[in-house]
């Protein structure tokens, strides 16, 4: 299987994932920028918002998936779109607000990385993000426990997973190059529908890196373990409701 976003699968919380990027640009206190990039931009609705608030910017939106970017050129939202890796991307000019909404998390040395993305916002810009707060949380750990304990071990070892910061690290690797720092936590209690709501969830982001390194017949069997383990951890109500708390950390760091 291939190393394939679907940007069908992430939107299928669409709601869900694009409140906390509304969340993170209310806070960024910057009102009239020239120039505005959204990084790992998936499927374009975190950058449909910035062209909301902001109606005529020069906007870009960037992300390593050509599924993404090919769902977000679809869209109305006028804007740049390529395709390239965070990691590796160099800014040719500097941006009034650097922005990303839960993408962070999957790029390596976050203490090189910040001060990087900080480089590239012009002096009195924003650099404004959000990341999962997750990795501990029932969710991610039954994750890696299946991945550790079935036949599928070995393969599934030097699966590439997420990298989180805490709110001290945050503020620790960001003061130096910063002007003024925003950073806060939220938790939301999300209230999902139906069966499996939680697995449905993950599918679209964290499992993909475990599910992707696996054949089909594994591929089914690690899906039904995990789901066995999430459905006893995130039990389903007689409502059909399934409650889903999810802590996510945000940034506005001034430059």
């Amino acid at each position: 299987m291939s190393n394939q976003w679907d940007p069908k699968t992430y939107l299928a919380f669409a709601d869900e994932r694009t409140r906390a990027a509304a969340e993170l640009l209310a806070r960024v206190p910057i009102e009239a920028p020239g120039r505005v990039i959204d990084l790992g931009c998936g499927p374009g609705n975190s950058t449909a918002l910035l062209a909301s608030r902001w109606p005529g910017v020069q906007l870009e939106g960037l992300d390593s998936s050509p599924e993404m970017i090919d769902q977000a050129r679809q869209s109305d939202v006028k804007a740049d779109w390529s395709v390239a890796d965070i990691a590796g991307w160099t800014a040719a000019t500097l941006y009034d607000v650097v922005y990303s909404n839960a993408a962070l998390q999957w790029v390596g040395d976050q203490t090189a990385l910040l001060p990087r993305l900080m480089q590239a916002v012009r002096p009195g810009g924003v650099l404004a993000f959000q990341v999962p707060m997750n990795f501990d949380m029932p969710s991610h750990v039954l994750m890696r426990e299946v991945a550790a304990d079935g036949p599928w071990a070995a393969k599934l070892s030097g699966v590439r997973n997420i990298v989180l910061m805490s709110t001290e690290q945050s503020f620790d690797i960001l003061e130096p190059c910063t002007a003024s720092l925003d950073i806060w936590e939220t938790e939301y209690l999300q209230v999902m529908d139906g069966p499996d709501a939680v697995y449905r969830w993950v599918s679209g982001t964290g499992l993909r890196p475990f599910v992707q390194a696996l054949d089909d017949a594994e591929r089914d069997a690690f899906i039904q373990a995990y789901k066995a383990r999430l459905n006893v951890a995130y039990p389903m109500r007689e409502s059909g409701k399934t409650l889903f708390p999810f802590r996510r950390l945000f940034v506005v760091a001034r430059r």
